[in-house]
């Protein structure tokens, strides 16, 4: 079968590519960690953590900026508070929605046991809190629920892949969904993204006003994946400060200076990356009808997955094109686990998979509905966290020259593949 889509596609041209510079706002801090150990000093954060309390520190899947010195700091500033930490992993179904899982997610992202130097507590098990008045069950982490004396949250705040709200991803959804492990995840989405706007914050109040939550850390990031703002944020301000946070967020997405382009190729997609793979506010592609924003791309090829999203592909499936090499790779239950807890399936789908990345993306230049093959207009780049740096085709060369924010850093070169028709990493 590879065979004869390799022929189906085999004269389909490629077009010359260049290296292009985009130039967005770099503002970040030049040391975010002498930054949260002040703010842990100050008012309504390490002052709550009395000698000889258990605290636990609910840390995400995601791939924060600098996460695990960041939550290393937290971990440090609990013990010379006199309190005993230790990590609760806080990612609704990921990691396969296992105990152990979730535990492999954490050490991944520099967050092991020996890195921290305390404990990881990892269980699927839950605890019910209460309903809400529409009748969804809250959940919450049964270890932090029972064995916690305090509970500090450490998320990124940015705008959500799935649904537009006040609030959307940061800390409030690290509560809600990442600490209500999978059961409390499926209990968040169970009425679907088109309500998510009003359940999360919801679901969130529920647990802050029942669980020993006593501040949050919130990062905001600029859009070269480096942190602009880190802010400890005792548990009564978190609502009200995380709205400010996500618009601060939104303003500092990454995003790419055309409107619109016929194909887009990533190298990678994973949970590391973001909540769908590759986040759809910068590709333009989302899993629901209830966000928007982006370009308009005819066709989307996403060749490999990271090591990091262990095997989790969702986001695979709202792509056009993917390749038997990230097919091989994908953990098929653990990637249907995360559309059955959330609800959205069409996203862990297997995508219509070539041979290589050669044919993967000469299928998607077939496909995407223009006249001359040879008038293709393409952009690579290695995931949506990195877009400062990327590839466009010959044929977006002259609208580049035209923006401020662009600067052109490479002359025009051909395509190199190996034998096996992959591209060089």
């Amino acid at each position: 079968m590879s065979e004869l889509l390799s022929q189906l596609v085999r004269d389909i041209p490629l077009p010359r590519m260049v290296k292009i510079r985009q130039r967005f706002d770099d503002t970040e801090l030049e040391d975010p960690i002498a930054v949260l150990r002040e703010q842990l000093a100050g008012e309504g954060c390490m002052d709550r953590i009395a000698p000889g309390m258990k605290v636990a520190i609910a840390v995400g899947s995601r791939g924060v900026s600098r996460v695990d010195e960041l939550t290393k700091c937290v971990v440090d500033a609990v013990r010379e508070a006199g309190g005993e930490p230790f990590l609760v992993p806080c990612m609704g179904s990921h990691g396969g929605a296992t105990a152990e899982g979730q535990t492999e997610v954490l050490a991944h992202l520099g967050m092991s046991e020996e890195r921290m130097g305390c404990p990881v507590k990892s269980s699927m098990d839950v605890v019910l809190l209460d309903k809400l008045e529409n009748g969804l069950p809250v959940y919450a982490d049964r270890i932090a629920t029972e064995e916690a004396d305090a509970i500090i949250v450490l998320n990124r705040v940015k705008p959500h892949t799935a649904f537009r709200g006040r609030i959307e991803s940061g800390l409030l959804k690290m509560v809600a969904i990442g600490l209500g492990k999978q059961k409390g995840a499926e209990a968040c989405h169970q009425l679907g993204f088109k309500y998510m706007a009003e359940n999360v914050p919801a679901m969130a109040s529920v647990m802050l006003d029942k669980l020993p939550i006593v501040f949050g850390v919130a990062v905001v990031e600029n859009a070269y994946d480096r942190i602009r703002r880190v802010e400890a944020i005792p548990a009564e301000q978190m609502e009200a400060r995380e709205e400010v946070l996500l618009e601060e967020a939104k303003a500092n997405l990454p995003k790419f200076f055309f409107d619109a382009f016929d194909v887009l190729v990533m190298d990678y997609i994973g949970k590391n990356i973001s909540g769908d793979g590759a986040d759809p506010n910068v590709t333009g592609r989302y899993p629901t009808p209830y966000a928007h924003g982006g370009p308009d791309v005819n066709k989307m090829v996403v060749l490999d997955l990271t090591p990091e999203s262990k095997g989790n592909a969702n986001g695979v499936g709202t792509a056009d094109f993917t390749t038997t090499r990230l097919v091989s790779k994908a953990d098929w239950p653990g990637t249907y686990a995360n559309g059955l807890t959330s609800t959205v399936c069409a996203p862990t789908k297997q995508a219509t998979t070539l041979a290589n990345d050669r044919d993967a993306i000469k299928a998607a230049v077939k496909t995407c509905n223009i006249l001359d093959y040879t008038t293709c207009k393409l952009i690579r780049i290695r995931d949506t966290l990195h877009l400062g740096e990327i590839e466009i085709s010959e044929t977006l060369l002259e609208e580049a020259k035209q923006h401020p924010q662009i600067e052109v850093i490479s002359e025009p070169y051909e395509w190199t593949f190996d034998e096996e028709g992959y591209l060089p990493k």
